[in-house]
């Protein structure tokens, strides 16, 4: 016998915020142009409602791969947005998660309800539908926070990059001009998880070392989660 609720049920959604690398070392994050109402034709994170028979990250990693073909991602949990009119088809609960990629590794391509999917500067994305101007803001600042305190880069630079590579990731993400480069080539080589594999070959400026992670000891390093450890590699004065 069906159960009969004294209240009414708000939905349920997911929305995904995922930052990615390209060729050029530039961070971008992924949109979708809505092929539907509400906010047709607008910009806004990939997403969409949870299944009843679905677990929250299922049903995040399920509309991001069905709205822009991204699969095969890590993804966060990052906060719930829950404003009473935040959603103009009714009562809407969204969780929200975000992961980070690089572009080379996941060619994009829209369909479901996306009517288009793109990659943007970060720092320079389109107005975007429902609240998710503020869900990419928390995003941001959850990104700026974490890259203090644990490694991150092996989900976005290529297999193998040199130090400058990864020191304008670092500007990028945390918005500063320059990093002291020797400062930081310092704490990022202490934490152990880098290992050299040689020099650029086919450059015309002096070949500079070539690093890779060490993934064992990355992984190692994100899961313990050593505070201490990693805050003295990370924790630059800027």
């Amino acid at each position: 016998m069906p159960y009969t609720y004294e209240y009414p049920r708000p939905s349920l959604t997911v929305d995904c915020v995922i930052f990615g690398l390209d060729e050029s070392a530039s961070l971008k994050v992924l949109l979708i142009q809505r092929a539907l109402e509400p906010y047709k034709d607008s910009w806004a994170l990939p997403g969409g409602f949870v299944d009843m028979k679905e677990d929250l990250e299922e049903a995040a990693l399920r509309e991001l791969e069905e709205e822009t073909g991204v699969k095969d991602v890590f993804i966060e949990q990052l906060f719930t947005f829950g404003q009473p009119n935040r959603d103009p088809r009714g009562r809407v609960v969204s969780v929200a998660y975000y992961a980070l990629t690089n572009l080379v590794n996941h060619p994009v391509q829209a369909s479901s309800d996306a009517r288009n999917v793109q990659w943007f500067e970060f720092d320079n994305i389109p107005p975007l539908a429902f609240d998710h101007e503020q869900i990419f803001e928390i995003a941001i600042a959850r990104l700026r926070a974490k890259v203090r305190y644990q490694p991150i880069g092996f989900e976005l630079l290529p297999e193998q990059f040199t130090l400058s590579q990864m020191q304008k990731l670092y500007e990028t993400i945390l918005g500063v001009k320059e990093l002291n480069k020797r400062n930081f080539r310092t704490r990022i080589l202490k934490m152990g998880v880098l290992e050299e594999i040689g020099r650029q070959e086919g450059v015309a400026h002096r070949p500079a070392m070539l690093y890779r992670f060490n993934k064992e000891k990355y992984d190692q390093l994100v899961k313990v989660r050593y505070q201490g450890l990693i805050k003295r590699g990370v924790d630059f004065e800027i």
